[in-house]
């Protein structure tokens, strides 16, 4: 790995509504013990430099974990891009590499990984990608990007638009493959916290 882990800010995105839980916030909700964006803190901590939290509601909650928290530019709940501008605007390293709270299994190689394509193909964003039973799935929460993508995406939200994937594939991009899929598991539910919850 050349883009040495200092010079990449962590950003845990935790600005959701959690409507698909009833309407609780996801990342403070207990998994094995411990809220699940400290699983998620844990994992991607010693993967990087400075770790920021993104987050729109419970803000004391989440600074009790000891990271700065900054809730979206936009408001609205206007969905990951809006958490990802957040991020990149209070970023002060040169890349800019997110994870969702809710994924609890995230690689512990996952920032190694995409910053090694990253820098080998000269992409501006490097993002996971997966494949199960021979259906390739990307996984655009979990990303690494130079923050110059800053004004890109800034316009492409001025412009109204909100889906990642398609706000991505207008920059260099590299997808980058992880072998196990379920690294990549987030929960949803309430009935997918209690399934996953036996180690």
């Amino acid at each position: 790995m050349t883009i040495a882990p200092e010079q990449i800010t962590g950003l845990i995105l935790a600005g959701g509504r959690g409507s698909r839980m009833g309407h609780v916030d996801k990342g403070l909700q207990t998994f094995r013990g411990a809220p699940m964006v400290l699983h998620a803190i844990m994992r991607l901590s010693p993967q990087v430099g400075p770790l920021m939290i993104n987050a729109n509601q419970n803000i004391g909650p989440y600074e009790g974990f000891g990271l700065p928290v900054w809730p979206d530019q936009l408001g609205g709940f206007e969905g990951p891009l809006a958490g990802l501008q957040t991020g990149l605007l209070h970023c002060e390293t040169d890349y800019l590499v997110t994870s969702p709270c809710d994924s609890p299994f995230l690689p512990q190689d996952l920032v190694a990984r995409l910053a090694a394509e990253l820098e080998a193909q000269d992409a501006e964003l490097a993002v996971a990608v997966t494949e199960e039973d021979g259906r390739r799935q990307a996984h655009p929460v979990f990303c690494l990007m130079k923050t110059s993508v800053l004004p890109s995406l800034t316009a492409f939200l001025q412009a109204g638009e909100r889906k990642i994937d398609k706000w991505y594939r207008g920059l260099r991009f590299v997808e980058v493959h992880f072998p196990d899929d379920a690294a990549f598991r987030n929960i949803n539910t309430l009935e997918e916290l209690r399934r996953f919850e036996p180690v």
